[in-house]
């Protein structure tokens, strides 16, 4: 049996060399098919595995109360309410407030996104983020110190000038990428910040670095940065994950309060879960995934007529031959694996040449977006089985036709 398959390919191979032209187009067809759904498939995975690092870490037990939640403001061609800011009154209130069991929560907010900081000689570009946080920003937010140490309750109380610094002021092209970063004084609009710690790299969401930040004290942040209308963000992390729904619960009752609203006015401001938003990524990922299967399908098919139709016309042009094959005792069933051979190997062919374009294109999408490329397993076996597929249903009839042709009027044909 192997024996016989072997045969079958090199004939295939044969009979693909004195064709090369149609074969050439037709698995270039097949290929722009596969390009197409590996392509994108790619791309989503991509886009899952960097959605997902940036806001897995934040683990499932942790949840937000912002101005709105992680949502479209819009709804059906309307505007939606709009939600007053959350001010640092309303932020402290909630704090004082808000006493569930095994729960810390943190308040924070970005000072400005276009601040120039200073080291010795040396500056950045007026660019870098500012943070104002308190000693439980890092670990309800999941962010890690790799060198140095976090903000500790002293810190925050007594305003020390201290500061942490993302992962960009380190880098090669960072302003402290020659020193020991610990206890370097860095200057911010006057003010002289010692560094106590370096976070871990984050990359970028939604097109923002994560990495060009300083965090400062979230008091020193309210008097350096003094503009109207700032808007405070209170995050919790709970300690045990099933404890989650009553404390969400609880920390809606406790913010309605703050706000005074009446019981049958709507919330003002949005409670943002972490579970909730990677339901969201999934959701996202999961359509971009069916659209993505959809270009596929619709690409392939046209592959598959294709292929289809140079199979009918070589079984045309190869009539005499299978009139002598079949004169010398070739079966129906020999003849047909012998097209069905024939197809599926330009398809295959078709398939990887298709499967390594579109990694390709998916790495240099992920490259010029900046995202970690992740090797698309799924993708490839997902390619495999359909260029398969596509061999399978576009050499069945060819290789029927051919099977039950008459030897007699085969060797007649001209």
């Amino acid at each position: 049996m192997i024996g016989l398959l072997r045969e079958n390919i090199k004939i295939a191979l044969g009979s693909i060399r004195t064709q090369l032209l149609r074969t050439v187009l037709t698995v270039i067809i097949i290929a722009i098919g596969i390009t197409a759904l590996v392509g994108i498939l790619t791309v989503v995975t991509a886009i899952e595995y960097n959605l997902n690092s940036s806001f897995a870490s934040m683990g499932s037990n942790t949840f937000n109360i912002n101005q709105y939640e992680f949502k479209n403001r819009r709804r059906g061609g309307e505007a939606e309410k709009v939600n007053p800011i959350i001010t640092y009154t309303e932020a402290k209130t909630f704090k004082e407030k808000y006493h569930y069991p095994l729960t810390q929560t943190s308040l924070s907010f970005t000072a400005t996104s276009a601040a120039e900081v200073k080291f010795e000689n040396q500056k950045t570009d007026p660019e870098i983020s500012v943070l104002g946080i308190d000693e439980f920003f890092l670990s309800n937010s999941g962010l890690e110190v790799t060198q140095g140490r976090s903000f500790n309750s002293f810190d925050i109380s007594n305003n020390v000038y201290a500061c942490i610094v993302g992962s960009d002021f380190v880098s090669e092209d960072g302003l402290l990428k020659d020193v020991n970063p610990i206890d370097k004084i860095l200057t911010i609009r006057g003010a002289k910040f010692r560094v106590i710690g370096v976070l871990k790299e984050q990359g970028s969401t939604f097109g923002n670095s994560q990495d060009l930040r300083v965090m400062i004290p979230i008091q020193l942040a309210r008097s350096m940065f003094s503009s109207p209308n700032v808007n405070y963000t209170m995050s919790m992390m709970v300690m045990k994950k099933e404890m989650l729904d009553e404390a969400v619960d609880n920390a809606l009752i406790t913010m309605r309060k703050v706000r005074k609203l009446n019981p049958v006015e709507e919330n003002n401001f949005g409670i943002s879960r972490s579970d909730d938003l990677l339901n969201r990524i999934a959701d996202l990922t999961g359509f971009l995934s069916v659209s993505a299967w959809i270009i596929g399908i619709i690409t392939i098919l046209g592959s598959s007529i294709a292929l289809m139709n140079i199979m009918i016309v070589s079984v045309t042009e190869r009539t005499r031959e299978i009139g002598v094959r079949k004169s010398l005792g070739a079966k129906k069933s020999t003849i047909a694996i012998q097209f069905f051979v024939e197809t599926l190997t330009i398809g295959q062919i078709g398939g990887i040449f298709g499967i390594i374009f579109g990694i390709l294109v998916g790495f240099l999408i992920c490259l010029s977006a900046d995202w970690d490329f992740v090797i698309p397993w799924g993708a490839m076996l997902a390619a495999f089985a359909t260029s398969f597929v596509v061999a399978l249903v576009s050499g069945l009839y060819p290789a029927i036709k051919a099977s039950r042709l008459d030897p007699i009027e085969a060797l007649r044909y001209e």
